[in-house]
């Protein structure tokens, strides 16, 4: 090993203080910069992905909406047929009712044989009447709600290493200057 030599006067402790500092904090200015650009990545990458996820909460909103319209279309035709004395037609289109019109329907009559009055209106209120594109949309839209949230927290953590960073680099201004006077 080398033989290390102490400074001897007063100026050379401040000038080995001073190496030392500006070393330590050209290294944390370094790092601090470093996790700043990675918490702004991923802050992007988050608010990219919640993007996303909104618009295939759009799609499937859409498609419930959709398919909703076709089934209260297809609902309101069955209960003109069955109004009308139309038991050919009202037993074709019962039979054309897609899940979960279906079932809904089916509980709803049952609902209503027992106690009209107390009956929901349609069969579209009824709790088994979910459509899986809403349920879809609804999950979407939750994932872009913690998506954001989550691009947030990145955004503060890498603010919160930018300050750092340029406290460090201040450092080094002052350390570098006050080497020199």
């Amino acid at each position: 090993p080398l033989p290390v030599a102490l400074p001897s006067s007063s100026a050379d402790w401040r000038e080995l203080v001073a190496v030392i500092l500006i070393s330590v904090t050209t290294i944390l200015t370094a790092w601090t910069a470093f996790q700043a650009s990675k918490w702004g990545g991923a802050m992007s990458i988050n608010f990219s992905q919640a993007s996303a996820a909104r618009i295939d909460a759009a799609r499937f909103e859409s498609d419930a909406n959709r398919q909703a319209s076709v089934q209260v279309a297809l609902f309101t035709q069955w209960l003109s047929a069955q109004t009308s004395d139309n038991d050919d037609l009202a037993i074709f289109l019962r039979d054309s009712f897609p899940e979960p019109l279906a079932t809904a329907t089916t509980e709803w009559l049952d609902e209503r044989a027992v106690d009209a009055q107390a009956a929901r209106q349609t069969p579209f209120d009824m709790p088994s009447y979910v459509l899986d594109s809403a349920v879809q949309a609804e999950e979407k839209q939750a994932q872009a709600e913690q998506l954001s949230a989550q691009a947030l927290t990145s955004n503060r953590n890498s603010d919160n290493y930018t300050v750092l960073t340029i406290l460090f680099a201040t450092v080094l201004f002052f350390a570098a200057v006050s080497n020199r006077v």
